[in-house]
């Protein structure tokens, strides 16, 4: 049982490293994402995901006695929607750009949120400070999609913006279990929906993309296929769920700054993808940016 929000522990060194580690697992997401394209076409590398992915939280929850809530579904058909969307995109954008630029913009996901929230929920405004945040997220966003690309030959436009409307379809996610009854559940059980409803859908999406599903698929693709789909998409994500409940929120949250800066890292360093003269600034921006919008007063 996790502790109360009262009783939540002050963050450890075991902590520490567990949520560095995890920061770096889920800033290699995008880069996973990228080379198990070579091997799959990228929908339904999608579609696989969610299928493998499903079957060992289904087996996890069976365990834990964890309730689907099939009751939930119209909350649950929304956000699996919604789930299958952002993956849609982004698998595609990781297809037609690079890593690189990918990840600015599709972690730049909480700017729209925060408009989102602006708009939907009343205790959850923008404020002056929250309102420069915005604006250099934005900045970051944009100086990413109007330069570099022409230089680099390393992105298309089409692969930006599919990028870009996967993290607005990330950040529809939250707004979704916020607006239903999913909201109080277990992560899990919203987990499970996500998995559930989008493994059908991207697999019927997929032959929109075309090409051969299986594009060069070999044991490599497997083994990195399967550290992608049980080690960070489900295995890491129950271990953040885990470390939210056990230690205080801002020291958990203040991580996951980290994960565009690495994911941007490793795709220079580990893919050798080049990197334009205005990226730092970019990502300088959004951080800064990031940092703000998440401040409370």
């Amino acid at each position: 049982m996790s502790p109360p929000p009262a009783s939540r522990l002050p963050l450890d060194r075991a902590g520490f490293w567990m949520l560095f580690t995890l920061a770096v697992l889920f800033g290699a997401n995008n880069m996973l994402i990228k080379l198990g394209n070579d091997g799959l076409q990228p929908v339904f590398f999608a579609a696989m995901r969610s299928l493998v992915a499903g079957l060992a939280l289904y087996a996890w929850m069976r365990l834990r006695a964890i309730p689907l809530r099939l009751d939930l579904w119209r909350g649950g058909v929304l956000i699996g929607l919604a789930f299958s969307a952002e993956f849609f995109f982004l698998f595609i954008a990781l297809d037609q750009t690079t890593v690189v630029r990918a990840s600015v913009i599709f972690y730049a996901m909480p700017l729209w949120l925060a408009l989102m929230a602006h708009v939907l929920f009343p205790g959850d405004r923008l404020t002056w400070t929250r309102l420069a945040g915005f604006g250099l997220g934005f900045s970051g966003v944009v100086l990413t999609l109007v330069t570099g690309r022409e230089a680099l030959s390393g992105g298309s436009l089409w692969g930006d913006l599919a990028a870009l409307l996967g993290g607005i379809c990330w950040a529809l996610i939250i707004v979704c279990a916020r607006l239903t009854k999913l909201q109080g559940t277990a992560p899990e059980t919203q987990l499970m929906w996500q998995f559930a409803v989008s493994a059908p859908v991207l697999m019927a999406l997929a032959p929109l993309y075309g090409g051969s599903f299986i594009r060069d698929f070999d044991l490599g693709h497997l083994a990195l296929f399967l550290v992608h789909t049980l080690g960070i998409v489900t295995m890491g994500f129950l271990a953040w769920f885990w470390l939210l409940a056990r230690y205080p929120a801002s020291s958990v949250a203040s991580f996951s700054f980290l994960t565009p800066a690495l994911s941007v890292a490793l795709g220079w360093l580990v893919l050798g993808e080049p990197v334009a003269a205005t990226t730092p600034l970019a990502v300088a921006a959004l951080l800064l940016g990031l940092f703000l919008i998440n401040r409370k007063a």
